[in-house]
């Protein structure tokens, strides 16, 4: 981590990442299929200097850190092999494929990273007072600080889990108040907005609580500049690892995931 001040004369275009553990990213494993994912200068994330308080100070600058993006080590697994042992966001390949074929000369990606696993609007951490979404506002506000040529890209969203039973009338507001929020508090109307499906091993196992939040979330992809991406085939840690783990994206999903939302993106723009 580096002072942020540092990154005053930089220019970047800003992602903003949100949700709750498939946007965090809990996928580990090698990764098939696609490049391994190297980090570099051009790709930033933007934290919380404290990860384990997601209130920051009222300050705009205090209280965050940037860093060079990339995963990072499952220090929990006894395992001898550190490809296995790396877990992965969708952030990565999305940020990679926006710099190959998106980013202009003399820019950098920022990701700004917001999710937090196991939340949502039924444990009041979303909802416009509420922890992670002033967080995540004030986030925004400060990386758009930092220099004026910065601007926001894209906001890219994987989130339900929690909330998965909840009427999806109550889903789609609160979702659709949160979106609209970003867009018109900083003045960006045309914000493309992404999020997706949920791991099929799970959902199917939960159809009944889940197709209502699903149904919800694709409503509100379906407005202006949004999109809706679908995950039916892409697998879970525990279908490539037997863990157990069916709810979360494993390592090498995370990477596709991340590539079907900025092919989103570039349908949404029109790149």
């Amino acid at each position: 981590m580096k002072d942020i001040a540092i990154y005053l004369n930089e220019h970047f275009d800003i992602i903003l990442q949100g949700g709750q553990s498939n946007a965090q990213g809990c996928g580990y494993g090698p990764v098939v299929d696609t490049d391994e994912y190297m980090p570099d200068g051009d790709i930033l994330y933007m934290v919380n200097a404290c990860p384990d308080d997601p209130n920051v100070p009222a300050e705009p600058l205090d209280g965050f850190s940037i860093e060079v993006a990339g995963e990072r080590m499952l220090d929990s697994m006894e395992r001898s092999d550190l490809t296995e042992r790396k877990v992965n966001d969708f952030s990565l390949s999305f940020a990679k494929l926006y710099r190959q074929r998106c980013l202009r000369a003399g820019r950098k990606v920022l990701i700004l990273r917001t999710a937090v696993g196991g939340t949502g609007w039924i444990d009041k951490r979303w909802g416009m007072t509420d922890d992670l979404y002033l967080n995540m506002m004030r986030m925004a506000g400060a990386a758009l600080g930092l220099n004026k040529e910065n601007r926001l890209a894209a906001f890219i969203w994987h989130q339900g889990e929690t909330d998965a039973g909840t009427p999806r009338g109550d889903h789609y507001d609160n979702l659709s108040r949160l979106v609209n929020s970003v867009r018109d508090t900083f003045g960006c109307p045309d914000l493309p907005f992404i999020a997706g499906d949920f791991v099929s091993e799970w959902k199917n196992k939960n159809l009944g609580a889940c197709e209502p939040l699903v149904e919800a979330i694709r409503g509100v992809c379906t407005g202006p500049r949004g999109a809706f991406v679908e995950t039916y085939d892409l697998k879970s840690n525990n279908l490539e690892h037997g863990d157990g783990d069916d709810i979360h994206f494993s390592r090498n999903a995370l990477n596709k995931l991340g590539s079907r939302y900025f092919e989103a993106y570039m349908k949404i723009t029109g790149l």
